[in-house]
């Protein structure tokens, strides 16, 4: 289960549209993902248990998680295409 900082990150997430960024603890970026519903989305990621080896390994590294908040789910689309180009 995930560890109490990101817990407390994940409950104060908004249930907004936006984009979200996973870290590790060196604050090297894992994963940008976009969400209609940002709280949703994330915690999705640490109440199951995932199947994919890929994810399990992901979710173990989650040190830190910074989200932007947007207006629509389009724009949340168009920023998570940008970030990821970057």
């Amino acid at each position: 289960m995930a560890e109490a900082s990101v817990k407390l990150q994940i409950s104060t997430l908004p249930n907004a549209p936006g984009v979200y960024q996973y870290y590790d603890k060196d604050e090297q970026l894992l994963y940008v993902g976009k969400a209609k519903y940002l709280k949703k989305r994330v915690a999705s990621y640490f109440n199951k248990q995932h199947d994919n080896a890929r994810t399990r390994l992901l979710v173990k590294r989650i040190h830190t998680i910074k989200h932007i908040v947007v207006a629509t789910e389009t724009d949340a689309l168009l920023l998570e295409n940008n970030l990821i180009k970057k």
